[in-house]
């Protein structure tokens, strides 16, 4: 994995200024129209980080998105923050960060000072309906490209279906999950590499 490795280019200070705004502008309109989360964002962010701007690669996203759900966070913010360092190093993790949080900041502080008014509107109500609608599409489709990546053999395949079973039949935390299936991963595929 190269995510901590900043992307050196020399580059003159105008030259500097448009790559963070760039970041800054990219990771808001991510923020700005992903409604559901961090996995209802990962479509737009394969599209615009890989596919458009080229700033990682599939695997390198992938990535971001496992380390930015293992750290303490939300990973939207979690991963524009690696993204961000890779282009431009800690003034890219900055300006990343703060386009992905910039229009949640705006939007909440709006509806904020008008939710008691706001929610007794039918329209919104219906508006609310069809989002969710929406990001159920969008989580499973993020879902089966992660699976895609993910699910690559027996060994990744077994432990999916564990944690699947875990999750939906006990209380165990999400977090606990994640840490003991990167254990499990470690021990298997380290024996593997052995054998």
């Amino acid at each position: 994995m190269t995510f901590m490795q900043p992307a050196n280019r020399p580059a003159g200070r105008g030259k500097k200024m448009k790559e963070l705004l760039d970041l800054f502008v990219v990771f808001a309109r991510i923020g700005g129209f992903t409604f559901g989360g961090g996995y209802a964002m990962l479509p737009m962010l394969e599209k615009e980080v890989v596919n458009s701007r080229h700033w990682a690669t599939e695997e390198e996203l992938m990535d971001y998105y496992a380390i930015g759900q293992c750290t303490p966070g939300v990973i939207a913010i979690n991963t524009a923050t690696f993204i961000g360092y890779k282009i431009k190093g800690i003034p890219g993790g900055i300006m990343a960060t703060l386009g992905v949080i910039a229009p949640s900041l705006v939007i909440i502080t709006v509806i904020a000072a008008f939710i008691s008014n706001f929610m007794e509107l039918s329209f919104v109500n219906s508006a609310f309906a069809g989002i969710r609608a929406c990001v159920c599409v969008l989580i499973f489709s993020a879902v089966l490209k992660l699976g895609k990546k993910a699910l690559v053999d027996k060994i990744t395949v077994g432990i999916f279906a564990v944690v699947l079973v875990l999750s939906l039949f006990t209380d165990i935390s999400p977090a606990i999950l994640v840490v003991l299936a990167g254990a499990v991963g470690i021990i298997i595929k380290g024996r593997g590499k052995k054998a």
